[in-house]
Order: C-alpha cells, then structure tokens, then sequence
C-alpha cells in the first residue's frame, strides 16, 4: 500500500470489507452482510448507531455464504436505506449500466439524482451516534458519497482519489478470496491493477476538480442549519 493509502484509517470490524473512516464519525464499508457478530459488536463499541444502506431494494439481501448475525445483535442499530439512483432510469443505465462501477459516471449520477444524493447529505446530518455508509462493494456509491463529504471538508483531488483507491483495492483483494463468484467482476492483478488504479484515480479527480458540494447541495435543497450540521460531524477529532 502506497504511503498516501496508509494516511487512510481502517476499521477492524470483523467481517467488513473495506472499512474506513471517512471524515469526523462517518464510516465507509462494502455490505453489511459480510459483518459477523463481533463486526457488529466492534461497529457500536467504535460509537456507531447508524447504518445508511446505499444499495437499491433489489440488492438487500442475504447470501449463503454470508455470517448468521442474530436479530438482537443489529438491533441497537438504525438502518436507513437511501439509494443513489434509480437502477432503470433509462439515461443512467445508458451511461453506468448496469450498475455505476466506474467514477467517470460521478458528474452524471450528480446531475441525474441531487434529490438521493440531497435526501442522504441530509440523513447523514440528523444521525444518531456515529454512522457506517455502505453500498455493495464500498467502491462506486460509497466513493460518490465519500467524494462529497471529503469535499466538505476541503480534501483535495488526491485525497479524494485516495479514498477510491483504497476501496478499489479493498474489494479486488476480496475478489481474490471471496467464496461468492461475482457474475461481472474478478480479481486484477499487476499490470492490469495497475492501470485500473491509473484510470479511476484521474476520473475521481476529474470528477471532484471544481465540485462545489456546499453549492450543489444548497441548491437542491438542504438548509443551511442542515449543512452546518453535517460541516460539524465531519470536523470532529
């Protein structure tokens, strides 16, 4: 790992693949499926109360080869599902379909859904307790969401990128492991890594370059109390 990587602060929630601090107590992950039981103890030692799924209905589901976490485990927890798309809109399944795995569709999805990306700024202000946001690989929407909230805070491009760099290798080494086949995606290795890296990184800070979150999110209707909220969250120590 590079030593811009090791900045990044990891979770060790048994189970998590790709666990990272984002910024202040917001946390990023891949699916919360993949959490034993003791994930999910360390999650809530670690301050967390708030689990905002970002995947769509569809994909919120249980695989065989997922942990068996008990009911009363996750239940001091709050799940909110708030997606970041509409997976048959026509024009984003035109240009991300079938599903967003690349961020050079960040601009797009920006532009085609500021009520879902508006909708989680403002769930993630009013949490409870500290809050994990996870998608299904902690790549794509969880870096969408992860590129806004850094920008809050002033992150520049690189740090941004970072970020996606980290869950990019983060679940290509779980393809590498994973008991489940993913129906698309395999693992990548040396030169092949290394230009995937190369090609997303540019695309992040392509994306990010000029984003004004604060701006983008105020004109698509969050308050400014409820920005100052969630400004606040993200400053902490």
């Amino acid at each position: 790992m590079t030593a811009r990587l090791e900045r990044i602060r990891p979770m060790e929630w048994d189970g998590a693949v790709n666990a990272r601090r984002i910024a202040g107590d917001i946390f990023g992950m891949g699916r919360s499926e993949w959490l034993t039981e003791t994930g999910w103890r360390q999650m809530y030692d670690d301050g967390v109360r708030t689990v905002v799924d970002l995947r769509n209905v569809g994909e919120r589901s249980r695989r065989k080869t997922d942990p068996e976490v008990a009911a009363e485990v996750r239940s001091p927890f709050t799940v909110l599902n708030c997606p970041t798309e509409e997976p048959d809109h026509a024009e984003f399944r035109e240009l991300s379909g079938p599903y967003l795995s690349h961020p050079r569709s960040y601009p797009d999805n920006l532009r085609l859904f500021p009520d879902k990306i508006t909708a989680i700024a403002r769930t993630l202000a009013g949490a409870e307790g500290a809050v994990v946001i996870h998608c299904s690989a902690g790549r794509d929407r969880t870096g969408l969401i992860a590129m806004l909230l850094l920008n809050l805070v002033g992150a520049d491009t690189g740090t941004i990128a970072d970020h996606y760099e980290f869950g990019l290798r983060g679940i290509n080494e779980w393809h590498r492991v994973s008991p489940y086949r993913h129906p698309i995606e395999r693992y990548l290795s040396g030169p092949e890594l290394a230009a995937r890296i190369e090609d997303t990184r540019a695309a992040v800070e392509a994306a990010a370059e000029g984003f004004d979150a604060a701006q983008y999110l105020l004109r698509n209707g969050l308050g400014e109390a409820e920005l100052r909220q969630l400004r606040n969250r993200l400053h902490l120590d």
